[in-house]
């Protein structure tokens, strides 16, 4: 017998046994359990498609480079209310910038980055630029729209020192923001979430509203602990538009409030939000919002707009 029979045979073998097996559970039990381990399966199975994702279609030009900062990044980035070491910065970014780099070398190094396409804004280098300069603007950050998304996972104590792991790699949902550094002024962030989220005393806290802030760290997309690594894509960097963007962005805030739309696990959501956003503004079509890598990798972003 050849080596494939072998093993077609073993194989058929093991499956009469699992046949012919007596389940040590009946009636409703068996089927919930059933059930549960279908479940199990199921998050296993999105688990693994995304780790694939992750470490290769949104690698960028340097995979490896990229997996060396990502790790750095996580690994330095302290749980909420603790301080980011002196030593974190050189860590993560002194072999690139050196320990002390000026407002222009920062610039310059996320001009290089946007090239190759989506980048990563870290933790420990947001908040070293805010340490070092008062806040986040063009003196740091090349003037343009980005869209930045994260990891959803808790910021403190003990949970974030695990979760934050596996929510960059393995947990397939990403949220969406636009962030907007002008050239002149601070640079501000368009969120959007659940009303509840932004503030827990409002009225239907389950409605999908939005909320433009400062970025800094109040503002609801701000890099931290849980969402340490944010993964951030240049839209446009033409000065009309940035300009303009402001107040587009308030007025699609405007819009949203009016809809009175329910926000959804799924859809409608924050994802969906961002991608109207794009679409309108022409920075992408509803056929680029629909592809089914965007859907696994921000559900809810193809969704219909309001």
């Amino acid at each position: 017998m050849g080596g494939r029979e072998r093993i077609r045979a073993g194989g058929l073998k093991a499956l009469e046994r699992v046949r012919q097996a007596r389940h040590p559970l009946h009636g409703w039990r068996k089927w919930a359990l059933i059930l549960f381990q279908a479940l199990v399966g199921l998050v296993v199975l999105f688990a693994v498609v995304n780790l694939t994702l992750s470490l290769t279609t949104f690698r960028g030009s340097n995979p490896a480079d990229r997996m060396v900062d990502e790790v750095r990044g996580l690994w330095f980035s302290p749980a909420d209310g603790r301080a980011i070491s002196a030593e974190a910065f050189v860590a993560v970014h002194g072999e690139e910038l050196g320990p002390d780099p000026s407002a222009g070398a920062i610039r310059a190094y996320f001009e290089r980055e946007a090239e190759q396409g989506v980048f990563l804004l870290d933790h420990v280098m947001a908040d070293r630029i805010l340490k070092r300069f008062g806040r986040i603007d063009s003196r740091t950050l090349p003037s343009g729209v980005y869209v930045g998304a994260h990891a959803l996972g808790p910021d403190g104590d003990p949970w974030v020192r695990i979760t934050k792991w596996p929510a960059h790699y393995l947990m397939f949902p990403r949220h969406a923001y636009i962030l907007v550094v002008p050239e002149e002024g601070p640079a501000i962030a368009f969120s959007a979430s659940q009303n509840a989220k932004f503030d827990p005393d409002l009225p239907d806290g389950d409605r999908l509203g939005a909320r433009i802030a400062l970025y800094d760290p109040d503002a609801y997309d701000f890099p931290s602990s849980g969402q340490a690594l944010h993964e951030m894509t240049l839209i446009t960097r033409d000065p009309a538009e940035v300009a303009a963007a402001p107040a587009d962005l308030a007025r699609a805030r405007g819009q949203l409030d009016a809809s009175g739309l329910r926000y959804g696990l799924l859809a409608p959501n924050s994802n969906t939000v961002v991608g109207c956003i794009l679409e309108r503004s022409g920075a992408m079509t509803a056929e680029q919002r629909s592809r089914i890598l965007l859907a696994v990798r921000a559900p809810g972003i193809g969704a219909d707009c309001w």
